[in-house]
């Protein structure tokens, strides 16, 4: 807690990409290599790469791509003066379940994304800037380490922000039926007969009644015949 009594902000960006001590595996699939731009500005260099998913790549518990999956990389970097700018698409099939009838749901998912690598030793002294956000934005960029970045967390972040947050099967799915919880999208006619509480007594003493007069017939009370008075005259 500062001073202020107010906690410090934390970055939620995955410290693997910041921290410059950090060895980077030229072998992970998600680590790339500059070299050949050879800090020149100007330099381009187009990738396509497919990898596996790492694992919790999503929204967890609502729709994701599952590990292992396919993921196609299209990547364009640029060498700038300060890093290398990094511009791509990932394209892969994400899975969940529909948040209205709990459904298995696929969708083809496309993100889009754009982040700066920044060389260590680059000079950013032209750059105004409040001296307070320096921490922030230190916090917040990402290095190039020996020659070599880590996508995934820039990647990771696209991902997640190109998925839906309540997947639907369809559009417009009914869901699920409160009182039994069948799926309406099966049953279109599917309903319960509502009975108005305020009636519920009344429906109750007309259900007695109907029962004490089937009682009497079993009994083999019949009603009289009626008297013809001319009869009796």
């Amino acid at each position: 807690m500062n001073a202020e009594g107010s906690a410090p902000k934390v970055s939620t960006r995955s410290k693997a990409g910041t921290a410059l001590n950090a060895r980077l595996d030229h072998r992970n699939p998600l680590v790339f290599d500059t070299h050949e731009l050879g800090r020149r500005p100007g330099a381009l260099q187009r990738l396509t790469r497919e990898i596996d998913a790492p694992a919790d790549f999503g929204i967890q518990g609502v729709i994701g791509v599952p590990e292992g999956a396919p993921v196609k990389l299209d990547l364009r970097l640029e060498s700038v003066m300060e890093g290398v700018l990094v511009t791509g698409t990932a394209r892969a099939l994400a899975k969940g379940e529909c948040v209205r009838c709990l459904e298995p749901v696929e969708q083809q998912l496309e993100a889009d994304f754009q982040e700066m690598f920044s060389y260590p030793d680059a000079d950013d002294r032209g750059r105004t800037a409040e001296p307070a956000d320096d921490a922030e934005d230190d916090e917040d960029t990402l290095f190039i380490e020996d020659g070599l970045f880590d996508l995934e967390p820039v990647l990771r972040d696209a991902v997640v922000l190109a998925l839906p947050m309540q997947p639907v099967c369809q559009d417009d799915c009914p869901g699920l039926c409160s009182q039994c919880g069948a799926r309406l999208a099966d049953d279109p006619d599917h309903h319960h007969d509502a009975v108005d509480i305020r009636w519920a007594a009344l429906q109750g003493l007309a259900g007695s009644l109907e029962d004490g007069e089937k009682d009497e017939l079993a009994g083999g009370a019949l009603p009289s015949a009626p008297v013809d008075e001319k009869q009796e005259k």
